[in-house]
């Protein structure tokens, strides 16, 4: 799980994007399929502990926090969380709502990706 979260070179399993441009070990930028950007720069990452960057695009900027509790039977549990500053007042009305389903899509994406390496074991 941990390397499919952190390996920005593979983008695939991703619903929502058209390519992830790697620029070197600190930032990397993610397309929508739209080719809308998103510049992001990690600030933490330890494996299977934590992982974390800042976002920035012409509408949003702010922190992704990204926490792995590793359980007794192996399993990982994971806390993500948001801290987002909606650039445009307009777009405040509906950021919620957007961010609400963006998440909802990676964890979906997510899933099926879990699902489909554990089935080629």
């Amino acid at each position: 799980m941990w390397n499919i979260i952190t390996d920005n070179s593979d983008y695939r399993w991703r619903s929502d994007l058209s390519k992830i441009e790697v620029v070197d070990n600190e930032h990397f930028i993610e397309y929508t399929k739209n080719g809308f950007p998103t510049y992001f720069t990690i600030t933490a990452k330890e494996k299977l502990k934590e992982y974390k960057f800042d976002l920035e695009n012409s509408n949003l900027k702010g922190k992704w926090i990204g926490i792995f509790n590793e359980l007794s039977d192996g399993s990982v549990e994971l806390d993500f969380t948001e801290e987002i500053e909606v650039k445009n007042f307009v777009l405040r009305l509906l950021a919620k709502v957007y961010l609400k389903g963006q998440q909802k899509r990676y964890i979906n994406d997510l899933e099926k990706e879990l699902e489909k390496q554990s089935s080629r074991l």
